[in-house]
């Protein structure tokens, strides 16, 4: 076997492809749209390298055309989830030894299948069943994915080269093991690349995975485990199960090889979760790794110096694109006196001009919210609002689910900075301003950072360089992901890692070292090369 010391490919940020008019990009990926959208699957169950399928099916429709069955996905009980965690146990200790450039060639491999023949069935299907036009799934599906692998490796070599030092007559090492037992990865809807990410970081540092998606993202995740398997992932590595939260729960959290959990999703089950690992913890072997990314109630806020245009199309953008449904999205928004009138202006034009429908007609801009559920709490919201004497509606406030699950992107004004809308996550497109005295500027920046119980994303506006500075110091913990003159979504892999604390999670920074070195029990080694013969030390003399 050869020795040597090896230096992975220098990853770069994949490409956004633009999707323009005519462009041999658009015209493939509608046909591969059209064609999976006429196709019958059945997703079955991936475990052990086995295809599971029960007799136990549910629906798989597009959001924006629920009445079209694009096929099923089997439903599986609490044996399947012991089989998995069997499965992955079995694989976990040649999974462990293998080499570390093995593993990174599996992944550097799947970038490469991602981003040449997966990249438009990867597309296709999150706009296809998480209803995504074509850019938002490029830059999900595709680029930030692509960019999770290279990335991602590029850190496990930086982690691995973290060596400590040595003094004369030893030699001190660092081995960065795998967690002794399996990660439970349990996933949500909004983001394919998170979906694969929460499986591959993990794996990618020789741990083995049971992963749990949402059920609204199988249809994508199918295609995920069809990267894997031909990107070179060994059977086992990663198993892929579909039952319902408890009854994964009820097996997971109670074994004693349970090891990690990977978690992006809503806060008030993150909480539940962590609370069940705390009852069972002396069921386990180790103490396990918890690392979660959870709710937001993300904020923009405009100084008086700010530039009313600018500001407007951050609030267009960073609240409404895939329909609000990003845990970066901004829903709640502070404008000052001076310009207000001149940004709400600008945000209500931005509206009335949005398309709404299929993702399928790339003049969309929105598209459906997720399912039935999201859609009757997302209306429920703006109905609210109709009732309420503090609060007015300034554009939106419609909905209709008769074919998709369509709603109006809405925006809503008050006078009370607490009004409901203000502090409660919505997870859709309702975005809430609130208009502050122009002079009150600090004032207004405590207010931002005590309203919510989120910290992940935030951005602030303006071109007095105090007042920017000054909102940085005051709103220090108010978000993870904090932007100065930008939409607070868009999070680039190796650019801005992400991530944010409080109610939003153990900001532990997905696209950076930070998130992968959660996944390492790292052992120190001294080797001592001629080693004492007398016990006694001169003092003793």
């Amino acid at each position: 076997m050869p020795n040597a010391i090896y230096n992975v490919p220098y990853p770069v940020n994949e490409p956004v492809r633009s999707y323009a008019p005519n462009s041999a990009e658009k015209e493939s990926l509608l046909e591969t749209y059209k064609a999976m959208r006429n196709k019958t699957v059945d997703v079955p169950m991936y475990i052990g390298g086995k295809e599971v399928r029960t007799d136990n099916k549910k629906k798989i429709s597009p959001p924006h055309d629920h009445q079209h069955v694009l096929g099923h996905f089997s439903y599986g009980e609490g044996k399947h989830v012991e089989q998995a965690i069997d499965a992955a146990l079995a694989a976990r200790k040649e999974w462990a030894a293998l080499p570390w450039e093995q593993r990174a060639a599996i992944f550097l491999k799947a970038a490469d299948l991602l981003e040449g023949p997966y990249r438009d069935r990867m597309n296709a299907a999150t706009m296809l069943c998480q209803s995504k036009n074509a850019f938002q799934a490029e830059i999900d599906a595709a680029c930030e994915l692509i960019d999770f692998f290279r990335f991602n490796v590029a850190y496990m070599q930086q982690i691995y080269t973290d060596q400590p030092e040595s003094n004369p007559g030893m030699w001190n090492r660092l081995e960065y093991r795998g967690l002794e037992g399996f990660v439970f990865a349990i996933t949500p809807f909004n983001f394919t690349s998170i979906c694969a990410n929460l499986c591959a970081a993990p794996a990618m540092m020789g741990n083995v995975v049971v992963w749990k998606p949402a059920e609204t993202q199988v249809y994508s995740a199918q295609i995920i485990m069809e990267l894997f398997k031909e990107a070179g992932v060994p059977d086992g590595v990663i198993n892929m199960i579909t039952v319902d939260g408890p009854t994964a729960g009820d097996v997971v959290f109670k074994h004693p090889d349970f090891a990690g959990l990977h978690f992006t999703g809503s806060t008030g089950v993150f909480r539940h979760l962590w609370k069940e690992i705390g009852d069972n913890i002396a069921n386990y072997k180790t103490y396990p790794r918890i690392v979660g990314e959870t709710g937001g109630k993300d904020f923009i806020v405009a100084h008086k110096s700010s530039n009313a245009k600018q500001v407007a199309t951050a609030i267009s953008r960073g609240a409404f694109e895939f329909q609000g449904q990003k845990c970066s999205a901004a829903s709640r928004a502070y404008l000052p006196s001076n310009i207000a009138d001149e940004v709400l202006e600008a945000v209500v034009e931005d509206v009335k001009s949005f398309k709404i429908g299929s993702p399928k007609e790339f003049g969309n801009f929105i598209n459906a919210v997720i399912d039935e559920k999201a859609f009757d709490k997302i209306a429920g919201y703006i109905d609210y609002v109709k009732g309420q004497s503090d609060a007015e509606i300034l554009v939106g406030g419609t909905y209709d689910k008769s074919e998709g699950y369509f709603i109006h992107p809405t925006v809503v004004k008050t006078t009370n900075p607490k009004f409901k809308t203000m502090c409660e996550e919505i997870f859709g497109p309702v975005m809430t301003v609130y208009v502050y005295d122009a002079e009150k500027w600090e004032e207004t920046l405590h207010l931002v950072d005590e309203t919510s119980e989120y910290a992940l994303t935030g951005a602030i506006f303006g071109t007095d360089r105090y007042a920017i500075n000054q909102a940085s110091v005051i709103l220090e913990n108010a978000a993870g992901n904090f932007y100065i003159n930008d939409k607070p979504t868009g999070a680039v892999v190796g650019q801005q890692p992400f991530g944010g604390s409080r109610g939003s999670g153990t900001n532990d920074k997905a696209g950076s070292y930070l998130n992968l070195i959660r996944w390492c029990s790292p052992r120190t080694i001294k080797e001592t090369f001629v080693p004492a013969t007398d016990y006694r030390y001169p003092f003793l003399g």
